[in-house]
Order: C-alpha cells, then structure tokens, then sequence
C-alpha cells in the first residue's frame, strides 16, 4: 500500500500538478509585487486614476502569464486554448456590443482626463466622489454614502460637471429686496458681509448684479469666491450672515403678493328694471 501511495506521488502527473500550483502561487506574488512597483513608479508622472489602471493591467498581465505557463505544465496545448478563447471571444462580442461600447468609451475618458480619482462630479441627478475609473464604469460614492455605478457610454453621451476641477469655486447669491428698499445701501451690506466673512476671497473680488425688476422685489445677484474645499461652507454661513445684516439694518426681503381689487356691482332702480322689461 505504502510502495503504490510513493509511486503514485513520485507520478509525472502528481509532480506535474505541483508545479502548476507552485507557478500559480509564484504568478501571485509576483504580480503583487510587479503590480505595486510600476503604480509607485507611474504615480509620480502620471495622475492617479492612470497609476492605477497600469497596475491593475500589470497584475492581470503577469497572473495570465503564469496561468498560462500552470495549463501547459498539466498537458494542455495553448494552440487550442487560444482558438477556443478566440471563438469564445467572438460570440462573447455578439452578445454584448452594450459592454463593447462601454469598453471603447472608457479608453477616451482615459485618454481626454475630465476627471480623477477624489473629484466630485455630477452626472445628471447624481453628485459624488470618484472612487474608481475602470474600462466599463466609473464608481461614485454620493454625500450621503451610497455606491452608485455609472456606465462609461453614459458619460461620454451626458453632460457631466466636474465640481472640484479648479481651485476655486464661485457661490452667486440670488435674492430679491422691496421696492422701497436703497440699492446702493444693499450693495454696502452685501459687501461688508462678505469682507468679515473668513471664506470668502478678496481676489477675484466680489461681484454685485442689479439682475432687474421682478414681480414682488428688486432682484440681486451677489456672487463671491472661495476655496473649492470651503464651498459648502461659504454657502451656508454666508446666506445666515446675510439674513442677520438685513435684519439689524431693517431691509426686507419680501415675498410674492397679489392686490386683488374688488370692483362693487351697481344697485339697479326700479325705474331702470321697468325699463328694460319694455325693451
């Protein structure tokens, strides 16, 4: 019993199968390794999204490679493997032109760059941080941490906002004042606010639009510029700021109103009703 189990592990098919698993365990190891040295390397003159899509091309590239070697160890031929991958890959195209396109819209966002990896952008009714770029989609995670997938053919065929692509960001302040109310006394407001407030940049200087003439009040645009990273909170602090300066200066900001005038109906004499019976 003892001599078939020796011989049987002593078998060319036995030592066969341990070399291939041997070459699989190697191929691992040195993808990681291969696959970690060109992302340090690239990320120094690339952007990040490109570091990592080399390195994940890396990886599999060096793992198919023992793969293939690990196939050949057992016996089989690659000649056929390849003809039947071919095949394969040609009904598998068929099937899906869906994936081809997303595939082929993938390549010219890596190529124009409109975003990467930690932009927030928006996508229709979606906003975002960019988690990954990969060749069939690009993952978001939304303000409220929610993983939303989106297609790499809808990016390409729908606007997209990229919000952080630039330093700095502008906030245009649209508010409406009463008709009785000073412009220029307004505009003196506005710009105090926005020279105390500690987000808001001196340069480009803050810019003040008399937008014109609406229904219920005068309308203003009051616009001012800020760090793409204090933007949420530029906005919020700055309207509150604006709402407690027109309070302690007494501007009101109306709200949409109707006069309504209500016309009485003539009393009718008898003299005109008999009248009019005779006509």
């Amino acid at each position: 019993m003892m001599a078939q189990l020796t011989a049987y592990l002593l078998s060319e098919q036995v030592v066969n199968i341990l070399q291939a698993v041997i070459l699989l365990a190697v191929g691992l190891l040195l993808a990681s390794v291969a696959s970690r040295a060109v992302q340090k390397l690239l990320i120094r003159h690339f952007s990040q999204h490109h570091a990592v899509l080399f390195k994940r091309l890396v990886y599999w590239l060096v793992l198919a490679l023992f793969f293939a070697s690990a196939l050949r160890q057992l016996g089989f031929s690659l000649g056929v493997l390849l003809g039947a991958a071919g095949v394969l890959s040609v009904a598998i195209g068929f099937a899906s032109q869906t994936s081809a396109s997303n595939l082929i819209s993938g390549l010219f966002l890596i190529g124009e760059k409109p975003f990467q990896l930690g932009d927030i952008i928006k996508v229709g009714n979606t906003t975002g941080e960019v988690l990954s770029i990969d060749l069939l989609s690009v993952k978001l995670r939304t303000f409220d941490n929610l993983y939303v997938r989106i297609p790499n053919e809808s990016l390409i065929k729908t606007e997209m906002i990229n919000l952080t692509r630039f330093p700095i960001r502008r906030f245009d302040l649209m508010i409406g004042v009463a008709y009785k109310e000073n412009i220029s006394e307004v505009r003196q407001i506005l710009q105090h606010v926005a020279d105390n407030n500690p987000l808001s940049l001196d340069e480009p200087a803050p810019l003040f639009i008399f937008n014109g003439f609406a229904d219920s009040s005068l309308s203003i645009q009051f616009s001012v510029w800020t760090k793409r990273e204090n933007f949420r909170d530029l906005r919020n602090s700055f309207q509150e700021e604006v709402k407690i300066a027109f309070d302690k200066a007494g501007i009101e900001i109306p709200f949409p109103q109707r006069t309504v005038h209500l016309v009485q109906p003539q009393a009718v004499t008898p003299q005109q009703s008999s009248d009019s019976n005779n006509v």
